[in-house]
């Protein structure tokens, strides 16, 4: 069972605030270049969408109503979802902040059916959240996240055993999750357009055109999908840590860059120190105001999850290129990840800088982030409300510290 939340930010917020239910809203950042991150209903029928600006949605939807987003809202009521759906599989997987999955093996008997468990979960997550979901059944993950996408909003879909063939013959391969707008057009230059077309198509072909993936895609065309539901807190490692940032401005002075890099380093470091990983890959990721972006990335001596070294790191990369334009967007990842051994520090320059962190994530742990901060930031306004990523996940390194 794939469980969908509708136009999930902008639901709750029409929930908290009775004012907005049944007008045109859209959940934007508090910075002064943000973009859509959800609409309403209300809203998407004037054409409001999704990653536009103020002045698009605006010049889209002229009634349109702007509320900052509040990331702690939708944590804790995605964890309230989170914990109705346990009532009825132990094995449910966090998807995202709005999204999760639910593996009904031997548990669907036990509420009837498998539909008779997704309208039990609708009406509870209605009756105690007011909010209203797509759920879509399906024989996996695939399937169901598909057969969810069908009927929204409030939508149930199940697809049959019996059914994947006639479903997927004539229904578009970008349809599927996974094959994005640039897969697709790729595809279609192969005389590619249908998922039927794409299980039929040789994998010979596929492998030599899309690599490893291509054998996968060829079975994604017949609907067939081996992943298991990963139970919240049994995900794999994270293979990366990284913050990124959109800047208010374009920026082309170097000094103000590397305020905004230490920024990121810190907060990059702090979350892989909480959760006692070092990385050995320092990645630097910047987007030109055309929206062109592309990453550098250096190897380190040894692991590392000091704000210092990773900071030292990225500014190397920054100093070893000639940037063409001012920089709209930064970002800052440390990969390659190993857990952090703790061993004892041999020298006393080591063990006082140990100490130091230890100091300030304790500090800003427990009284907010930046509470305790570099000399270099102290100009600096107060950090405003990020956007959770879709790599949001519920519990471990992925659950990013929110305002």
């Amino acid at each position: 069972m794939h469980l969908d939340m509708n136009a999930f930010f902008a639901s709750v917020e029409q929930m908290c605030n009775p004012e907005l239910r049944g007008c045109p809203i859209a959940v934007v950042g508090s910075a002064k270049r943000t973009v859509v991150t959800t609409a309403s209903y209300e809203a998407r029928r004037s054409g409001v969408k999704t990653g536009m600006n103020r002045y698009e949605a605006k010049k889209a939807c002229p009634s349109l109503i702007f509320v900052i987003g509040d990331n702690r809202k939708y944590i804790d009521t995605s964890a309230r979802v989170l914990e109705i759906l346990k009532n009825y599989s132990p094995n449910v997987e966090a998807g995202s902040i709005d999204e999760a999955f639910v593996d009904l093996t031997g548990c669907a008997s036990l509420f009837g059916s498998a539909e008779g468990v997704a309208r039990s979960v609708k009406e509870k997550i209605r009756a105690s959240l007011g909010l209203t979901c797509s759920i879509g059944i399906a024989p996996n993950k695939l399937l169901a996240k598909l057969a969810s996408d069908m009927k929204k909003p409030d939508g149930l879909v199940v697809i049959k055993e019996g059914d994947v063939e006639a479903v997927l013959r004539d229904l578009p391969a970008g349809e599927l999750c996974g094959i994005g707008h640039k897969l697709t057009a790729h595809l279609a230059s192969l005389g590619v357009r249908t998922c039927g077309e794409l299980g039929d198509f040789p994998a010979s072909v596929l492998r030599e055109r899309f690599g490893i993936i291509g054998e996968r895609l060829k079975l994604m065309g017949r609907g067939i999908d081996n992943s298991p539901v990963v139970p919240i807190g049994e995900e794999e490692e994270a293979k990366s840590v990284g913050h990124s940032t959109t800047l208010p401005k374009d920026v082309s002075d170097k000094e103000e860059i590397k305020r905004y890099l230490l920024k990121l380093s810190e907060m990059v470091g702090n979350r892989a120190r909480g959760h006692k990983l070092k990385g050995t890959k320092v990645c630097l990721t910047l987007r030109y105001p055309d929206f062109y972006t592309f990453s550098r990335q250096r190897s380190l001596q040894q692991p590392s999850n000091d704000t210092k070294v990773i900071f030292n790191s990225v500014l190397s990369i920054l100093e070893g290129l000639r940037l063409r334009t001012a920089i709209r967007l930064l970002g800052v990842s440390i990969s390659d990840m190993t857990k952090d051994s703790k061993q004892m520090p041999l020298f006393d320059y080591e063990r006082r800088r140990e100490k130091l962190l230890d100091t300030l994530d304790s500090i800003n742990d427990r009284f907010g982030d930046f509470t305790l901060t570099w000399a270099t930031l102290l100009e600096d306004s107060e950090p405003a409300s990020g956007v959770i990523s879709p790599a949001w996940r519920p519990v471990g390194v992925k659950r990013v510290n929110v305002r």
